[in-house]
């Protein structure tokens, strides 16, 4: 994501404030019934110099590369894992229409309030045909948007270099043309502990996330700076929209789930109920985040409100109790359960591991490589493991499609279905009053609670360490990494 958003543009984005504003598209308008809208392009805008257009100069961008890009989803050849963004939202392919060079039309088959935020995710960044054709498979090493940087060299793993568009069409509020820097260097390292040194001796602008086993080092358990380093670096924290799960496979008919004690929604809650999240932030995390004790949906979107969604908090009494109305009093003939996680999660399964184990519910965790544990949760093999759902957009629908049922793996990895959740999701979509779709939500995120097939961990804070000499570097609460109005002073 990070990457694309600087080699990419989309019609619209997101601001700091989470609204939606103009990118490619300048404005656009809709019919009365948000079925059909109408974007009209900018006109000043020119895809990066490349070899795959005459002369190498990149050509101008037009309504038709929107047409092409949007098509370029949906093509089951492409095998884009962005294919279910237009599910059940547009007819066929002639959904997209370039109407001249500078207007570009998109048909929904029925109104979906959060399009826009839709039409702002990165698998909506537009390219242009001639360098898909050219390239093929090889595209993504050879990426050509309209982005303020472009592409000059990646050696997988170990760096990628992007340089100043030079033709770039946003400008400051000064009239200066962005981005300010003349190119960026992203390193790739194993090892955390290498990455921190690096930062230390001013080799890397900016660290994000900061390493568990230095966080007591840099950081007080309330998540402040320790005095010593307050004149080094600069701590930016920001809330973002980002929930830390442990899912669990609920689709019956899987073979995994029929000797499973996870098959009952009893044990489901009582796993929930069975461990600290506010211990599990203060010793883990140095409270970075927020315990999530209310529903799937994170702070910071509008339609939360912990008020109105209630989650669960630790009590091991009502873990137990729930055991003994499941038929595994004090855990007896329950089987131990396998979660899966990935190594920087591992210490965060073993603590919750540890805590289970309290209530009478056996949990083995197992750690395997991020790549191994996506490909598990897509085929429905993995019947506990942790994950985590970063918003695309910033409307709530984003979270609560995770557990529509027409929706395959991802987003629905547990493959929760309910007919009532259903229902009211599909009445959410056609719903134009903002707050009555809000509290349709809240009613969907307290279902979701109830049939328990997550178990919510905490609601998420970008946390980064930035050099000093790093200016007009702001955060954003979907963590994109936002480079056009930073600058660089010795």
């Amino acid at each position: 994501m990070w990457a694309i958003h600087q080699l990419y543009n989309t019609l619209v984005e997101v601001d700091s404030g989470l609204n939606i504003k103009p990118s490619l598209a300048k404005d656009w308008d809709m019919n009365p019934d948000k079925t059909v809208f109408t974007f009209h392009l900018r006109t000043d805008v020119f895809f990066h110099d490349n070899e795959v257009f005459p002369g190498g100069k990149g050509r101008k961008f037009v309504a038709k590369d929107v047409e092409y890009s949007f098509k370029r989803i949906i093509d089951k050849a492409t095998a884009s894992s962005g294919a279910w963004i237009f599910n059940d939202k547009i007819k066929d392919s002639s959904a997209f229409k370039a109407l001249d060079d500078s207007t570009f039309q998109l048909t929904l088959v029925k109104p979906f309030n959060p399009v826009l935020g839709l039409l702002s995710m990165q698998y909506c960044s537009i390219v242009p045909h001639e360098a898909v054709e050219k390239y093929g498979k090889n595209f993504r090493s050879h990426p050509c948007g309209t982005g303020p940087f472009e592409m000059v060299a990646w050696e997988d793993g170990q760096a990628l270099i992007m340089k100043r568009n030079e033709h770039y069409f946003e400008h400051d509020s000064a009239g200066k043309q962005l981005p300010y820097l003349d190119g960026i260097k992203v390193s790739f390292y194993d090892s955390k502990a290498t990455e921190f040194l690096l930062f230390r001796q001013g080799q890397l602008d900016f660290v994000n996330d900061i390493e568990a086993s230095f966080k007591d080092e840099i950081l007080t358990k309330k998540g402040e700076l320790k005095n010593e380093w307050k004149d080094k670096v600069i701590l930016s924290k920001h809330s973002y929209l980002n929930i830390e799960y442990l899912g669990i496979l609920v689709d019956s008919s899987n073979e995994l789930l029929k000797q499973s004690p996870l098959r009952f929604k009893k044990v489901r809650q009582a796993i929930n109920y069975a461990f600290d999240r506010r211990k599990m932030m203060l010793y883990l995390r140095n409270s970075i985040g927020t315990p999530a004790e209310s529903g799937f949906v994170p702070q910071g979107l509008p339609s939360f409100d912990a008020n109105a969604v209630k989650g669960y908090h630790y009590d091991l009494e009502k873990a137990r109790a729930l055991l003994k109305e499941a038929g595994f009093a004090d855990g007896q003939n329950m089987p131990v359960t396998k979660l899966l996680t990935i190594p920087i999660y591992g210490e965060l399964g073993s603590f919750v591991a540890k805590q289970l184990e309290d209530a009478g519910i056996k949990v083995q965790v197992e750690v395997v490589q991020k790549s191994l544990l996506l490909e598990q949760t897509a085929k429905s093999e993995a019947l506990f493991f942790r994950g985590s759902w970063i918003a695309d957009y910033p409307d709530a629908e984003n979270y609560l499609s995770v557990f529509y049922s027409k929706n395959p793996a991802p987003p629905n990895y547990t493959r929760y279905r309910n007919p009532a959740f259903d229902q009211l999701y599909e009445k959410a979509m056609q719903e134009n009053n903002d707050s009555l779709r809000y509290q349709i939500y809240r009613q969907m995120d307290q279902m979701v609670m109830n049939d328990a097939p997550v178990v919510p961990l905490w609601y998420d804070e970008v946390i980064r360490l930035v050099n000093k000499n790093v200016t007009g570097f702001y955060p954003n609460a979907l963590n994109l990494l936002e480079l056009r109005t930073v600058n660089l002073h010795k």
